[in-house]
């Protein structure tokens, strides 16, 4: 059955105020350009207004009352896209699980799962894991021998996590990601190349979320880390030996090579990479597509390959796309030159 709220109720649970007729129902949320009548959406900003004052949403969260949204029941919030988000848990639950392993699971009898935990078919746990309370393990999800679950972490399909690795208490893994897959390391010489045992483990803190299709190599020995409430998108490579300080953001298909260590709320855009042995700063970020070939310090903001400060990458951009010009009116200077220099030569003569 559908959960009906009046917009006085919701008000009442996001601490907002009410504008308008609070007794108008609401049974779902949904996006701004696409709510219709029962359904709450939100308007953040100025641009989000004008679309909203078109829209058919029955009711808005919105920081302040407009002329252009007097038509709608409003709901006033310090921060509408928080309000909304606590919306979205409260009209679309997560999904619950009976806690128990499925008979269709593979738990080693070396292992420790805990009762409340959900283990579910084709999942597979090894000797000496240590699986937690409402711990949920999608199927197709692999736990090595000795690696550690924390309570009320969520491992989405084909999840693996490779032998001593450990887990935080509530972590998400989306699926298809690996964790502690070997590193990328080798010697060279004139026969090939020569692997060097990775022996280490990954160490992932309490309250991170991990993308899908990422991968995080083991250290070759210590640790490769994931800092606390860290929050990693798709497609991300993390190698070995790499420390990630606590609430960084690192948007999809970041690499970062071996032993370069990120500070704390460091931010890294779409597409950047890192070289290896590097040491990014606190609050420092990095823009999207950037390569960062050096240290940067804390609260720095870097853009471009290699990166310097983005504020300079942003005055080299239109430069850039005037280079063909240049080149030709440089060529032109230097032919006129070449000719006033021989004619004053000529007249020395």
């Amino acid at each position: 059955m559908a959960l009906l709220k009046t917009v006085s109720e919701l008000a009442a649970i996001v601490g907002g105020e009410v504008v308008g007729d609070g007794r108008v129902v609401i049974m779902d949320v949904a996006p701004l350009s696409e709510a219709s009548s029962g359904e709450i959406s939100f308007a953040a900003d100025k641009k989000s207004v004008n679309v909203a004052s078109d829209g058919s949403a029955s009711a808005l969260l919105v920081k302040e009352k407009s002329e252009a949204l007097s038509a709608f029941s409003l709901i006033l919030v310090s921060d509408p896209k928080a309000a909304f988000a606590e919306l979205i848990g409260l009209f679309r639950p997560s999904e619950a699980f009976e806690p128990g392993i499925s008979e269709g699971a593979v738990v080693h009898d070396g292992a420790t799962v805990s009762p409340g935990a959900t283990v579910m078919a084709l999942a597979a746990v090894e000797d000496g894991a240590v699986i937690g309370e409402g711990v949920i393990l999608y199927p197709g999800v692999y736990i090595g021998r000795r690696a550690r679950i924390g309570d009320a972490s969520v491992l989405h399909p084909n999840v693996t996590v490779m032998d001593g690795s450990v887990i935080g208490t509530g972590v998400i893994i989306h699926a298809n990601t690996s964790i502690g897959s070997d590193g990328f390391g080798y010697i060279s010489g004139p026969e090939g190349h020569t692997k060097v045992p990775q022996r280490g483990i990954v160490r992932i803190e309490d309250d991170v979320e991990i993308g899908a299709c990422v991968t995080v190599d083991r250290a070759t020995v210590g640790e490769t880390v994931i800092g606390k409430g860290s929050k990693l998108d798709n497609h991300i490579q993390i190698a070995h030996n790499v420390k990630i300080g606590a609430h960084s953001i690192i948007v999809d298909h970041v690499a970062i090579a071996g032993s370069t260590t990120i500070g704390q709320g460091v931010v890294i855009g779409g597409q950047a990479g890192v070289v290896g042995h590097l040491n990014i700063g606190d609050g420092a970020v990095i823009a999207a597509g950037a390569g960062v070939t050096s240290d940067v310090a804390p609260g720095e903001v870097v853009g471009g390959f290699p990166s310097i400060p983005q504020m300079k990458w942003l005055r080299i951009q239109p430069v850039y796309r005037k280079l063909p010009e240049l080149k030709k009116q440089v060529s032109s200077l230097e032919k006129r030159l070449a000719m006033l220099e021989e004619k004053l030569l000529a007249e020395k003569d």
